[in-house]
């Protein structure tokens, strides 16, 4: 179908930007730019600190109250030692499926929302559809924040906000939070024979890892069987950890890292206070032993959860769009529809694509999700154009 076809190129021309979050989204931005240029959108960017990222905002049709705000990240996930069958980076189409990093995480909604944005216009829409493209999603949902605030401050006020993260194109209705930790342990080197010379630095993380892992399985015991989620309960684990230069040399510093996903209702904070207070007492037992020792537990991100929304306008109107007729959904990963509600608006989560195929090497979309989606973005135009 032609629409796809448009749809894809624009997805293609999305993914040729190498928009990995430890660099720069700003080539990317730019050329979405030129792209509602050509169609008289007027935009605007929310840029970071350091102006080497940045949000973009646009809207399309009149401004006024009750619009849908369609969002999502454009940043993506490393590629580093993966085993891609091709060019991550150049999107091809084989066996009914769009290959590339970002098709399905989650490139291929912000290329449905730009596809059809002439339709939008064209509609002259009684409601306006608001663009929000933000940066830094994937390594804690750094960027929304403040694009939420521009939004709140600078636009009339939207009824709901469709962000397209990998769903199938069902709405989903909930989503766990995450909060992110940093621990750095401080020891003071010495030989291994002589223990009572220094302090290892990677025994006294070891003692910190274990009780996180005990934590961990409490938690686990803890779920409440009638969590929609899966895992039900909330979740903790460690993803890095380096240390030490020798086995025959105390380790000076051992450093980890760990997150913890907590679903509505679980404070992050509350759950890890004995963690934090065991940290403290550590650091105290190692400084006594060598002044320069001791344990830094830091906080890098924290993501709020998705709660599910009685009577959500959202959910309503990501169902009729979608046609979706199912049962409540909700998702384990953490995303930036809960810092939209947070922030007072009504939310949910559909986009194209399966979180299964979300990280991995050869990333995909099936093409089939992607005419879902075009369908879906042809029903908004309607939606947009009877101003309901």
């Amino acid at each position: 179908m032609p629409e796809l076809a448009s749809a894809a190129d624009i997805l293609r021309t999305l993914v040729g930007f190498d928009t990995t979050s430890r660099g720069s989204n700003l080539a990317l931005i730019a050329w979405v730019e030129a792209y509602l240029d050509g169609l008289s959108v007027p935009h605007r960017r929310v840029p970071n600190a350091e102006g080497t990222k940045s949000n973009l905002i646009a809207t399309l049709g009149p401004a006024v109250e009750g619009g849908v705000v369609l969002s999502g990240h454009t940043d993506v996930v490393p590629v580093d030692g993966q085993p891609w069958s091709s060019d991550p980076f150049d999107m091809v189409r084989r066996d009914g499926r769009l290959y590339g990093r970002g098709t399905c995480d989650m490139k291929g909604f912000i290329a449905l929302a730009l596809d059809a944005a002439p339709a939008i216009l064209a509609a002259q829409p009684k409601k306006p559809v608001h663009l929000a493209f933000s940066y830094d999603e994937e390594i804690g949902c750094l960027g929304a924040p403040a694009m939420i605030e521009s939004i709140r401050r600078e636009l009339p006020a939207p009824a709901l906000v469709i962000v397209g993260e990998p769903t199938n194109m069902e709405a989903v209705n909930g989503h766990k939070g995450i909060a992110t930790y940093q621990v750095t342990v401080n020891g003071r080197e010495a030989h291994s024979s002589q223990t009572q010379q220094g302090v290892s630095a990677n025994m006294a993380a070891i003692r910190l890892m274990a009780s996180l892992v005990a934590l961990s399985d409490k938690l686990e015991r803890e779920a409440d069987p009638a969590s929609p989620f899966t895992p039900k309960g909330a979740t903790l684990t460690v993803g890095v950890i380096h240390g030490g230069t020798a086995h025959n040399i105390l380790a000076r510093e051992c450093g980890f890292t760990f997150d913890l996903r907590c679903p509505p209702g679980l404070d992050p904070e509350e759950v890890l206070a004995s963690f934090f207070a065991e940290a403290r007492a550590l650091d105290g037992a190692l400084k006594a032993r060598a002044s320069e020792a001791g344990v830094q537990v830091e906080r890098q991100s924290s993501v709020p959860p998705f709660a599910p929304e009685p009577g959500g306008a959202a959910e309503h109107l990501a169902r009729r769009l979608a046609g979706d007729n199912g049962p409540p959904r909700a998702v384990s990963y953490a995303a930036e529809a809960g810092q939209f509600q947070r922030a007072g608006l009504s939310t949910v989560l559909c986009g194209p694509g399966s979180i299964l195929q979300a990280h991995q090497p050869d990333e995909f979309v099936e093409v089939s999700q992607m005419e879902r989606g075009v369908a879906f973005m042809r029903r908004l135009v309607e939606w947009a154009a009877a101003g309901e």
